[in-house]
C-alpha cells in the first residue's frame, strides 16, 4: 500500500482517536444506568431526554469537528450518517480538511462504518488498485486486543471504540454530572423549537465518569491529570438543546486548552431510525491488524 494510503488512513484513525478522548469519555455500553438527580427542574427535562432517548437505540446525525491549534491535524471534519447505540454500530461519512490531509490523492470524502466492535474505512477506488481491487481497510478491536493477551488492554482498546460512538444517552447522563447545569431559554434549532441548556464539567469529572479510567494505577491518574492540567485544560463546556418531544436535537462539546480548542457538534434527528447497518463483503476488505502483523514477520525474518 502505498504512503498516501497509509497516511489517509493514519488521518482517519486520528479522527476516531480525536472523537474518542474528547467527547466519547464515559464508557460506550449500557451500564452507566440512570443519571443521578440533583438539579430540579432542569434535571427532570434531562432525565426525561435521556430515558426517550436510551429507548430510541438509533438515529441520524451530523456532527462537525473543529480542531484549532491542537497538533498536526488541525482542521474541520464533519461527519453523517446513521447510528445506534443498543448495540453500538455506525455507517457514516466523513468530510474535510482533516481528511484532505492525507494528500493530493485523498478522497473528498471516506465512509466509515462500525459494526460488532470493527471499523471498516473506505480507503476509494484509486487504492482499490494497490490493494488487489480491494478498497476497504479493516480495523478489529477486539482482535487487536485479544492479541495483546492483558485483559486491561482489551477493555481499553474494545471500549474505545464503543466510545466514538458518541451515545447520546450517555452523553445526557454525564451532562447531569455537571454541578453548574442550567436552563438557557428557548431556541429554534434547524426548524425546531427547542430548549437550551449548559453545564461545564472539570477534567478529572470526565475521567471519573469513564469506566476505562478506572484501569488507572493512583500514580498514572494524577499524572493524567497533572498533563492535562499543564496542557491549560480547564474543563468542558458542554451544551444542549431538547426539542418539544424530549429528544436531544443538538449537542455541543467545546474543550480549549493553552494550545488550541477542540468543539464538537452533533445534530441529531430521526430518532428510533433502523440502524440498518452492514459490513463490506469480506472479499473487498484489508485487515489493517493481520497485515502489520504481516509485515512485523518479514522484519523479524529480515
Amino acid at each position: 500500500m502505498s504512503k498516501s494510503a497509509w497516511k489517509r488512513a493514519g488521518v482517519a484513525l486520528t479522527a476516531v482517536a480525536v472523537i474518542t478522548g474528547v467527547a466519547g469519555c464515559q464508557d460506550g455500553d449500557d451500564k452507566a444506568g440512570a443519571p443521578a438527580q440533583g438539579h430540579g427542574d432542569v434535571t427532570k427535562v434531562i432525565q426525561a431526554a435521556y430515558e426517550k432517548t436510551s429507548a430510541a437505540k438509533s438515529a441520524k446525525v451530523r456532527m462537525t469537528m473543529t480542531l484549532e491549534g491542537v497538533g498536526a491535524e488541525s482542521g474541520t471534519m464533519e461527519m453523517t450518517g446513521v447510528q445506534g447505540w443498543a448495540p453500538a454500530a455506525m455507517d457514516i461519512t466523513v468530510k474535510g480538511s482533516m481528511l484532505s490531509a492525507g494528500g493530493p490523492d485523498a478522497p473528498e470524502q471516506m465512509r466509515m462504518i462500525m459494526l460488532d466492535q470493527v471499523m471498516y474505512m473506505d480507503m476509494g477506488a484509486k487504492q482499490a488498485a494497490e490493494m488487489d481491487g480491494k478498497r476497504w481497510m479493516k480495523l478489529d478491536m477486539k482482535a487487536a486486543g485479544d492479541a495483546s493477551g492483558d485483559a486491561a488492554v482489551q477493555k481499553q482498546i474494545t471500549g474505545g471504540l464503543d466510545n466514538m460512538n458518541q451515545d447520546p444517552a450517555q452523553q445526557l447522563a454525564l451532562l447531569l454530572e455537571s454541578p453548574d447545569l442550567k436552563h438557557i431559554g428557548a431556541e429554534k434549532i434547524n426548524g425546531m423549537e427547542t430548549e437550551h441548556y449548559k453545564g461545564t464539567l472539570t477534567f478529572e469529572q470526565m475521567l471519573k465518569a469513564n469506566e476505562s479510567s478506572k484501569l488507572l494505577s493512583k500514580e498514572e491518574h494524577d499524572k493524567l491529570v497533572a498533563t492535562m492540567k499543564k496542557a491549560g485544560l480547564k474543563g468542558y463546556d458542554t451544551e444542549l438543546w431538547v426539542t418539544a418531544d424530549g429528544y436531544p436535537a443538538r449537542m455541543d462539546v467545546d474543550m480549549t486548552m493553552a494550545q488550541g480548542a477542540v468543539n464538537m457538534r452533533a445534530d441529531y434527528s430521526d430518532y428510533g431510525t433502523k440502524a440498518a447497518v452492514e459490513a463490506p463483503p469480506a472479499k473487498d476488505t484489508v485487515d489493517l491488524f493481520e497485515m502489520m502483523k504481516d509485515f512485523g514477520k518479514e522484519a523479524g525474518q529480515g
